[in-house]
This record gives C-alpha cells, structure tokens and sequence, in this order.
C-alpha cells in the first residue's frame, strides 16, 4: 500500500472526501514526525510504537578504493509493532 492507496481507504472506510482524508492522513503523519523530531516516541496501543534510535558514528570502506571513509554517527526512525499488530498479521 502506498500514500495514494492508504488515503482512498480512509476516504471509503470513514465516508469521506479524499481531500479530506488526505488532510488528515498528512495530520497523522506529521504529527508522528514531529514527535520524533522532539526525541519522543510515538506510542499506538495495539498497533505499535515509533522510535528513534541512534547509530553510533563508524569507519567503513568505499568499496570502489578500499579507502578508509568515517561514517557519522545518526538517529533513525524505526517501528516495533504491537501484540495486536503481530497477532493479526501471523492469522
């Protein structure tokens, strides 16, 4: 499912127009990327929780030259799904 699809379900599912799905999609969505912004986590009950986690900086190879190349340290987003979620998905 892309961003299109997931905006016509809503748009089906709660009875709405799709401008007005899309809106509140990009809501849901900006909202879960300004928290993790903040550093905080964004937690669904039964569906799962939004991180961020660090990666430490690292020394890695171009693989081109073999040449020594240093790899800054980072924060990622990442996705741990709920009971629910997992129960659902192994049915």
């Amino acid at each position: 499912m892309n961003k299109a699809e997931l905006i016509e379900h809503v748009a089906k599912q709660a009875d709405m127009t799709k401008a007005d799905a899309q809106r509140a999609v990009e809501a849901v969505f900006g909202g879960i990327t300004s928290t993790l912004k903040k550093g905080n986590d964004a937690r669904f009950v039964g569906f799962g929780t939004f991180s961020v986690a660090k990666r430490a900086a690292t020394t890695g190879r171009n693989p081109r030259t073999g040449e020594a190349i240093k790899i800054p340290a980072s924060k990622n987003a990442k996705f741990k799904a709920g009971k629910e979620l997992k129960e659902a998905v192994n049915k």
